[in-house]
């Protein structure tokens, strides 16, 4: 567990989906998170003249995996740059802006910032970069990379509480099959739900649930974390049934909204006989749904899970 730390959030007009000016006790830099629309006001603030670094987040085109898209940029007169993506960028809707609020951040800092940024956001796979390039890691004495890397800790402290969680590895917040963190019930109820039935597509089930043995971008319910053992997945038309289902090793975040992936102990394997959807209500499966696998293995039809 970290250290407790205190920050300071000023919201700028008075819109807490508006702009955000956020300052840490003791800490010589200042964070500035604004949507997109509001770039025309922001840009005169004496903020973005400095030097230092920025992220640019939102959604682009073309993607179909629900993970953000972000940009990561350095610059000496940060407003330049930014002023410059507003009009020739066009997927992201929020930026966050990161300077020093004593001695200016120099150009190794920044670029050591960008590359530092870059690098872990590669590591965590857990959004698409929109940076051709990757810079490489300037070199600059120890001292100077020890001070930048207490910036760079900073920073990191303040953007998951933005809601920018990409430069994050996903840590599990469950692992059914590999030893949970929550304690097992001591009698566990025989009829408690351990399965979730999932909604698939035909390309997302043959490249995702069979090719890549895992399933992503699913909102789980908070109470239902601890207690899935099992994922099913549910074709859609034209097959309209249950058909495969899988243990699950580990759950963990994916992407910044709120939702998780559950990676497979083992490739799913087929269900004794598919579930057709029969006569269950319409709409039954336009999302996850939560039954026991005792029901998964013996049902006749959808309705049967769900009783």
């Amino acid at each position: 567990m970290g250290e407790p730390y205190t920050i300071r959030l000023f919201v700028l007009d008075g819109d807490p989906e508006g702009t955000k000016i956020v300052e840490l006790l003791n800490w010589t830099g200042v964070g500035i998170a604004f949507p997109r629309s509001a770039w025309p006001q922001m840009k005169a603030r004496s903020e973005f003249k400095k030097s230092g670094v920025y992220i640019l987040v939102g959604s682009a085109e073309g993607t179909a995996d629900d993970l953000p898209t972000v940009y990561v940029g350095q610059g000496e007169e940060i407003g330049t740059r930014i002023d410059a993506h507003h009009s020739n960028k066009d997927f992201w809707d929020w930026g966050y802006v990161f300077v020093s609020s004593g001695n200016a951040l120099n150009r190794a800092h920044i670029t050591w910032l960008e590359h530092a940024l870059l690098d872990r956001a590669k590591k965590a796979g857990r959004c698409h970069l929109d940076n051709s390039t990757l810079p490489k890691e300037p070199g600059f004495s120890e001292s100077e990379k020890a001070d930048t890397r207490g910036f760079l800790r900073e920073m990191l402290r303040i953007l998951p509480l933005l809601g920018v969680r990409v430069f994050e590895k996903p840590t599990p917040v469950a692992t059914p099959g590999g030893g949970s963190p929550a304690p097992a019930p001591a009698t566990p109820q025989a009829d408690a739900k351990d399965t979730v039935v999932v909604p698939a597509q035909e390309d997302g089930f043959k490249d995702v649930f069979l090719g890549q043995h895992c399933w992503y971008a699913i909102r789980i319910g908070g109470g239902m974390l601890s207690k899935i053992r099992y994922v099913a997945a549910y074709q859609t038309s034209p097959v309209s049934a249950v058909t495969h289902y899988a243990p699950v090793e580990r759950i963990e975040p994916y992407g910044d909204e709120g939702k998780y992936r559950l990676v497979f102990t083992e490739p799913a394997k087929p269900l004794p006989q598919p579930i057709p959807f029969a006569d269950a209500t319409t709409g039954s499966m336009q999302g996850p749904r939560y039954t026991r696998l005792a029901k998964l293995l013996s049902a006749k039809q959808v309705s049967d899970l769900f009783e």
